[in-house]
């Protein structure tokens, strides 16, 4: 297997529960008594994770093409299901199975990415046309959007949207219907910058954190505190950084340090350099797993490893914006950084998967 992209992941997740731990520990102690609460969950779950990803590496990929439509089918159920869960922090995002929670988003993106690669593979020559290039995608993702909204999930909804369109982009649909996607979303982004009061036509979720985006600091104490916490949290990691373990917006400034936020403690702890330094180890991932989709000898393969490549390229990506207050705050976690055993767990297979891609076995061209 490719072991330049394995060096790069194991790189990433000792990073990740370095920097989780340090932004951990004071919330940790204060809310449960017990300042490795969260480190003690997270270490198992990587060491697990990595036992799947090097599992996932010696499985055949080929064997989720036939398993694309039941996995997009689950993914639906799953949906469904949470939706009857109970709500935490005013969201229905998980499901609870005793000790265990998850949220069946993460099932949602692998699914996307292998049933659009399966449908890709079997309509390739007819991807041109509206129909097959972007009636069957729309139909797939609707009932799914739908679902996350309901939730509500903006950023697991952004996130989807995001990936089916690199998925569909990447297997030949007319670039022209990207382009008319593309002036709509920028006409309605900027009639809401330009009359914000176009805001009272949105659901009141979301439109809220728009209005936060726009002015963090006009409700510093309330909505806009999270945002405003982190932006000071950057600014006072200047350029070195206070370095690991000196944070001060960690000890019950900022909301969820060591979860959503976490690249604001990276920022604060490391300073500009720090960060710089970790979002080139994300490109040199992201590099890298394009490589292994543009080697691969099928394209059911190939579109795979470049679906679940895009997949962590646009989370980081989002994660990265929303606490620089570049993008609304849609609660997006950090891939390999942010706390979440099952969603580091999914993460690390998904790495697995691409890994399998990698090996370089004799496989028939379609």
């Amino acid at each position: 297997m490719d072991a330049t992209f394995l060096v790069i992941v194991l790189v990433l997740v000792s990073f990740g529960l370095i920097m989780m731990f340090s932004a951990s520990y004071a919330n940790a102690f204060y809310l449960k008594g017990n300042s490795l609460f969260y480190i003690s969950r997270q270490l198992p779950a990587a060491a697990f994770g990595i036992f799947v990803m090097l599992v996932a590496s010696r499985v055949d990929y080929r064997i989720f093409k036939p398993l694309a439509f039941p996995l997009y089918l689950l993914s639906l159920a799953l949906l469904v299901i949470v939706l009857f869960m109970k709500p935490l922090n005013h969201a229905r995002r998980w499901i609870f199975i005793g000790p265990i929670n998850f949220q069946p988003s993460e099932i949602a993106k692998f699914a996307v990415v292998i049933f659009f690669a399966a449908l890709i593979c079997k309509n390739y020559q007819k991807m041109a046309t509206f129909q097959y290039g972007i009636g069957v995608f729309l139909l797939a993702l609707a009932p799914i959007v739908l679902l996350m909204i309901k939730e509500p999930h903006l950023s697991g909804t952004v996130l989807i949207l995001s990936l089916g369109a690199v998925m569909m982009f990447i297997g030949g649909t007319d670039v022209r219907w990207f382009i008319a996607g593309g002036i709509v979303a920028v006409a309605g982004i900027a009639a809401v910058i330009i009359e914000p009061d176009l805001l009272t036509a949105l659901a009141h979720y979301a439109g809220e954190r728009i209005e936060i985006w726009l002015d963090p600091f006009s409700d510093p104490i309330d909505a806009g505190f999270q945002t405003v916490q982190s932006l000071y949290a950057i600014g006072s990691g200047g350029l070195m950084g206070a370095g690991i373990g000196a944070s001060r917006q960690k000890y019950l400034y900022l909301p969820e340090p060591y979860n959503d936020f976490i690249f604001a403690i990276v920022c604060e702890e490391l300073g500009f350099v720090g960060a710089v330094v970790i979002i080139g180890i994300f490109v040199l991932l992201i590099w890298r797993g394009f490589v292994i989709a543009t080697r691969c000898p099928d394209r059911f393969g190939s579109l795979v490893a470049a679906g679940l490549t895009a997949q962590v390229g646009l989370q980081t990506l989002l994660n990265i914006a929303v606490v620089t207050n570049t993008l609304p705050n849609t609660g997006i976690s950090l891939p390999f950084f942010s706390y979440g055993g099952t969603s580091l767990v999914m993460l690390l297979g998904e790495m697995g998967v691409i890994l399998s891609i990698s090996r370089k076995t004799p496989i028939e061209k379609e």
